[in-house]
């Protein structure tokens, strides 16, 4: 169904902390989230490919641990939320600049189980 579009989260370079803009979206994710009691999602954290793949793993780690804390806090059993992180391995724009690095700067939601 067209409700269980989870929007994406994106992030300030080197930044794990939510900026405002982005709550609207997390809301809406909790939202999903509260309606729909059986789903189980992992969030994946993303970095742009600036820094080292260390580095950039350890970050998107943070970035997805910041959006589940915010989902706990807003209501959600956090044992339907695990997280990982991809660092800059996998982005979904190629290019080398700040447009297609803010795109990479982020945490996407995948619906484990229903």
């Amino acid at each position: 169904p067209g409700d269980l579009e989870f929007g994406t989260v994106h992030f300030a370079f080197d930044r794990s902390d939510i900026n405002p803009d982005q709550i609207p979206v997390l809301n809406s994710n909790g939202d999903i989230l509260t309606r729909w009691k059986t789903i189980i999602v992992r969030i994946e954290g993303h970095a742009d490919e600036r820094g080292s793949d260390e580095y950039n793993l350890a970050l998107g780690q943070r970035r997805a641990d910041t959006v589940k804390r915010y989902l706990v806090n807003y209501g959600i059993d956090e044992s339907r939320i695990t997280t990982v992180s991809y660092g800059e391995s996998r982005p979904v724009d190629t290019g080398s600049n700040e447009a297609a690095w803010y795109k990479n700067r982020r945490a996407e939601f995948v619906i484990t189980a229903k």
